[in-house]
């Protein structure tokens, strides 16, 4: 199966040369008389139910793997053992060290795993 492709939701304007400031992200419209909230086709798609993706496709990447998020090298090790590198995509959380980091690096590339976001230099 293939997921889903669906528009890019962006809020009114984004894109306006004199609304430089307004970012790329989804905001439900709330204004009275705005034109995306009574859903003009000019304004562009949001967010509905109708975009979903099957269940069996959720939490999964566009190169079709999914992603194991691991804090140390016990949970790396269980999860090298519990699936093959072609099943998925490693990433190391946020709050993990440069030392702890480079060691879970090291570990999964000499496993063949693919990582998401390896050792920072």
């Amino acid at each position: 199966m293939i997921k889903k492709v669906h528009p890019k939701f962006n809020i009114p304007n984004y894109g306006a040369k004199q609304r430089g400031r307004v970012k790329n992200r989804w905001r439900k419209q709330m204004g009275e008389d705005n034109k995306k909230r009574i859903k003009k086709a000019f304004a562009g798609a949001e967010p509905t139910i109708g975009y979903k993706n099957p269940a069996q496709l959720s939490g999964i990447r566009a190169n079709g793997r999914r992603i194991i998020l691991v804090h140390n090298v016990d949970e790396l090790r269980s999860a090298i053992s519990a699936y093959s590198k072609n099943e998925i995509d490693i990433t190391i959380s946020g709050p993990v060290g440069r030392k702890k980091r480079i060691e879970l690096t090291n570990l999964a590339s000499s496993q063949g795993f693919n990582l998401t976001n390896g050792a920072r230099k």
